[in-house]
This record gives C-alpha cells, sequence and structure tokens, in this order.
C-alpha cells in the first residue's frame, strides 16, 4: 500500500476520534441525540477506517463517504437545533465524504497516456 493510499483512510480515522470526542469537547452531551448520532458515527467510521487501513478494499471508502453524507445531513434527520451540535456535525461529515470522495476520485482516475 502506498503512502498516498493511507493518508485519506488516517485523516478519517482522526476525524472519527474528533467526532466521537466532540459531544464532550465542544459541551453537547446533553444534546442527546446529537451525542449519539457523534458517537455511533465516530465509532463507525473508525472501524472502517482501520479496516481500510488493514487491507483495502474499495467498499470502505463508499461506506465511509454515505457515513460522512449520513453525519451532515444527521442534525435535520434528528431535529437538533442547538448551535455546536449542529456545526460539528455538519463539518465533520463534510469532511468524512470529502475525503472518501477524493480517495475514490484517485482510485478510479485513469493515469494519462504517453503515445509512443
Amino acid at each position: 500500500m502506498k503512502r498516498n493510499e493511507i493518508v485519506p483512510d488516517v485523516i478519517n480515522l482522526i476525524l472519527a476520534i474528533w467526532l466521537f470526542l466532540s459531544p464532550w469537547i465542544v459541551g453537547y452531551v446533553n444534546v442527546v441525540p446529537a451525542a449519539w448520532v457523534a458517537w455511533l458515527s465516530g465509532i463507525a467510521i473508525a472501524i472502517i477506517s482501520v479496516v481500510a487501513l488493514s487491507a483495502f478494499g474499495e467498499w470502505e471508502e463508499w461506506i465511509n463517504l454515505l457515513l460522512g453524507i449520513w453525519v451532515l445531513i444527521s442534525p435535520w434527520v434528528v431535529h437538533v437545533h442547538q448551535q455546536p451540535p449542529i456545526m460539528v456535525l455538519f463539518f465533520t461529515g463534510l469532511a468524512v465524504a470529502v475525503v472518501a470522495a477524493i480517495d475514490l476520485w484517485m482510485l478510479h482516475r485513469t493515469p494519462p497516456r504517453v503515445a509512443a
């Protein structure tokens, strides 16, 4: 596995740890739906990122993309109206989804052809 294949998974692992710890760091433990989204989604993203680090498969990136989108839209799905959890969930989900999308793009891009 090349270094540039590892970097997105490490970034998503760091984002997963941040997401899991964010209810305590930012202070929205008492906003129960948002806290549970952060804890469960953080664990899921971390597990998928660790699996991707140990044995790369394209499916891990698709799952992290979907999990990132879930975290991004979750404040509206679970009806969270407080500012700190909305911002944390939205931007962390956006970051996870973008990193996974970039990783998928790098996986599927075709190298330039050189004519001899």
